[in-house]
């Protein structure tokens, strides 16, 4: 499922950047347990959401990509 690719990399650099999800969601303005939803899969992320997620943990938004996906677009 793709949607928890999105997840486990939103995960993965969260807590890279030293986030908690009560303390990302936060700063995203959502709720922790839209955070979770997202996270585990069973909520696909919208773009936006995306963007805010990569602009709130200062990386570029191709690094949230999928890899499979960011190798598909080069």
């Amino acid at each position: 499922m793709e949607t928890d690719k999105w997840g486990r990399r939103i995960r993965a650099f969260r807590k890279l950047k030293g986030f908690t999800q009560e303390s990302l969601a936060k700063e995203l303005s959502i709720s922790v347990s839209v955070l979770g939803e997202v996270e585990r899969g069973s909520r696909i992320p919208k773009e936006d959401f995306l963007e805010n997620v990569a602009e709130v943990l200062d990386i570029p938004l191709n690094d949230l990509m999928p890899q499979e996906e960011s190798d598909r677009s080069e």
